[in-house]
């Protein structure tokens, strides 16, 4: 942790994140969390206590949205930026389409972080999908992990199985199977979870499984009290407001009254994305029945940002054509205004606080609400809010006694308590006031990121003491790797492990002496539970990385689980079972132990004869199939993804750690090391090798060693001055 204090990087990666002018509402990716991770970024760079904050996104290149979202770096100040990073090409694309691009999103965050010597000192995801990516980062490099999920699988599951979906329809549209069990993996692994309120943690996170495993810290977020200042502000002090503020005042009531016949009376308003979960038909159906309410008050719905309906996503389309539909039901024309269009920086606010000059109400009628952002905005500007019973917003009503709590789904107490404050001026005075003074007591940005501060702090002080339920940063796999820019790869049996154990114990030492300037690992065609047995019954240090089964599984140090972006990378068109079904009448092929057989490896006996091989590649390439075959000491046949080999892998870790190829090293005895001993990396095959690899004689950076096994591996470092180069000699 620098002197200055933690580097924080949070991850958000869905929706569209910009500085300026954001585009709340234009869909229903882009909400409060957009809100919330911007100002909490830019709230935390004003601390003198916080070295510096990055905000990790998606970048996006989209004729439909922005060329803003296409920048990879946005500096906000001089310790705030967002990073944007490339993950499932570039196209805008909904959170629940990015589930599979998360480890290619990993990946490059390790690659950024190489590349620029930014090891962070705490990760914070925010919602599932970055939950997932800082998960991983966290586990790499042994970081403090921070989780917000803002909303949860379970919950929202619940929510609609009520509404009349079946779980098979919610699993096709929203992924939330998947959602959930990242949310028990990332619960699991949080070393804090952090929330809004106490109702999240027991309504919420009680719903889990691993609910008992974080910590958790109600840390409520805060407003701008600059921008969303009091209504009466606007009446004194007219010279001092901002030309934008004034514009986006008079803007809005050119908006507003355009819909009304009698635009004095107070306005009942109503601001949120175009989700179902918001509730916005049954607003507008409690404000239809209710003839008293109508004379009242007029109804402004702002329901998220929108040119063309028909062109808008199911969801967003389907709520605005209800709410349309209801509007002209109950015949609400000049009384009702649906604007497609406010602009959050200056509009937003303009709106609350006209409301609140016409003794209006701020109603939030969500069948759920994990929180509110909207309600304290509302709330800091002295209007009066309605709000559902469901959810954050209990929390809300008992700190500030600025309004009533309802059960949205009785439409008669939805109007009712309208009513109840638009009547009594003395209630609407005491909510207003209320509203105004508690807000600035218990939430501003200033007291959340006190509290926050306080607490990453707490984690990354004990994660240096090693205090933490995770790795010490000085065993972290990751770190050791951010370091090394050489690399020695080898495979275990006729190559590492021969006859002679003096040249092994004497490549130990040579591994051992120099493990801060070289990485070490093996590609075998074993299990990784098998291949790290063989190392310690022979001393061989650990390895740092073992690519295990022919390189259909990769495995970083100690970890007991394969690495799960590898696996996502490989996963890409392999059809498992179609090929063991096509090759099952095939009487020269015999299907190897079922413990030798892996998801991603099909293993076979066969015994040499002409054109086998070649009958196998036809029939499965007339199939249709995506493979990687491979034949080694005339016995061993392998079936792999054909993104998976020994060679593949070794490209993948040169990319991912952003180590050349031509900085590695790679040992081999037989034909399934063949593919990892071709190309840039620098090749040495041991002196007994199979006759499959003499063809590699003559090629470049391929050398032949005189001496065997582990005497071979040592006569090859020395030929290519490999330990010298790694020490930088």
């Amino acid at each position: 942790m620098a002197d200055k204090g933690p580097y924080v990087q949070l991850f958000s990666l869905h929706g569209l994140i910009r500085s300026k002018n954001p585009e709340m509402g234009r869909d229903a990716d882009t909400g409060g969390q957009v809100k919330y991770v911007m100002e909490l970024g830019t709230s935390l760079s004003t601390r003198k206590d916080i070295g510096r904050v990055d905000l990790f996104t998606r970048l996006i290149v989209d004729k439909r949205v922005s060329s803003d979202y296409s920048e990879p770096i946005e500096v906000i100040n001089d310790k705030f930026r967002i990073v944007r990073i490339q993950c499932g090409g570039r196209k805008y694309m909904r959170k629940e389409l990015l589930w599979p691009h998360l480890e290619e999103y990993v990946d490059k965050t390790i690659k950024f972080i190489k590349r620029n010597h930014s090891m962070p000192d705490i990760v914070h995801g925010h919602y599932p999908d970055a939950g997932y990516v800082a998960m991983q980062l966290a586990k790499m490099f042994g970081l403090p992990f921070v989780y917000t999920g803002h909303s949860l699988g379970r919950s929202k599951m619940a929510r609609l199985l009520e509404q009349g979906m079946s779980e098979a329809e919610i699993i096709k549209k929203f992924k939330i199977d998947h959602r959930i069990d990242a949310e028990e993996h990332i619960m699991a692994r949080a070393n804090l979870v952090i929330t809004s309120t106490q109702h999240e943690i027991a309504e919420q996170y009680g719903l889990y499984h691993n609910k008992d495993v974080p910590e958790y810290r109600v840390v409520p977020p805060g407003i701008d009290i600059d921008t969303f200042y009091p209504f009466y502000h606007d009446m004194l002090d007219d010279a001092e407001r901002s030309e934008n503020t004034r514009y986006a005042q008079a803007s809005m009531l050119k908006e507003l009254n355009r819909f009304f016949m009698s635009p004095e009376k107070p306005l009942i308003l109503a601001l949120s994305r175009p989700d179902k979960r918001k509730n916005i038909s049954g607003l507008v159906q409690a404000y239809g029945e209710d003839l008293e309410l109508q004379s009242m008050a007029n109804l402004a719905v702002f329901a998220g940002l929108r040119k063309d309906i028909d062109a808008m996503a199911d969801n967003e389309r389907e709520v605005l054509t209800e709410m349309l539909l209801a509007m002209d039901k109950y015949d609400l024309y000049g009384k009702m205004a649906i604007p497609k269009k406010h602009y959050f920086e200056y509009e937003v606010p303009a709106l609350y606080r006209i409301a609140a000059e016409r003794r209006g109400v701020f109603i939030n009628p969500a069948l759920t609400e994990p929180f509110g952002l909207t309600l304290l905005e509302a709330s800091a500007t002295g209007l009066p809010i309605v709000v559902t019973d469901d959810g954050g917003p209990n929390d809300i009503i008992h700190n500030c006694k600025n309004g009533i709590l309802v059960d949205v789904a009785n439409m008669k107490q939805v109007s009712s308590a309208l009513r109840k404050i638009i009547a009594n001026k003395d209630l609407w005075e005491r909510y207003s006031k209320n509203g105004i003074m508690n807000v600035r007591k218990h939430y501003t940005w200033q007291s959340h990121t006190l509290e926050y501060t306080s607490a990453i702090r707490k984690l990354t002080a004990a994660n240096q003491h090693s205090n933490l339920a995770i790795a010490k940063p000085s065993d972290s796999i990751g770190r050791q790797l951010m370091n090394l820019n050489h690399f020695m790869i080898t495979d275990i049996d006729n190559t590492l492990i021969g006859t002679d154990n003096a040249q092994l114990e004497k490549l130990a030492q040579l591994l051992n002496r120099n493990r801060a300037h070289m990485g070490f690992g093996v590609a075998t065609g074993r299990t990784a539970d098998s291949a790290r047995s063989i190392l310690e019954k022979h001393g061989i240090p650990y390895p740092d990385v073992i690519i295990c089964s022919v390189g259909s599984a990769l495995f970083y140090g100690k970890s007991s689980k394969p690495s799960p972006e590898w696996a996502r990378h490989i996963a890409n068109r392999w059809n498992r079972d179609k090929i063991v079904e096509l090759l099952k009448d095939f009487d020269f092929l015999e299907y190897q132990e079922e413990e030798t057989q892996r998801r991603f490896k099909i293993s076979y006996y066969m015994d040499p004869a002409k054109d086998r091989l070649s009958t196998i590649h036809n029939h499965l390439t007339q199939n249709r199939c995506r493979y990687n075959l491979i034949y080694s000491h005339d016995r061993y046949l392998d079936i792999l993804p054909y993104r998976a080999s020994k060679g593949k892998a070794i490209r993948y870790l040169s990319y991912k750690w952003e180590i050349p190829l031509k900085n590695f090293l790679v040992c081999g005895d037989s034909g399934n090391d063949e593919e990892m001993l071709r190309g840039e990396p620098r090749a040495v095959v041991v002196a007994n090798y199979s006759h499959e690899l003499a063809d590699l004689k003559g090629s470049r950076n391929v050398y032949f060693a005189d001496s065997e096994c582990a005497g071979g591996i040592i006569e090859g470092m020395h030929h290519y001055r490999f330990i010298d180069e790694a020490r930088g000699d």
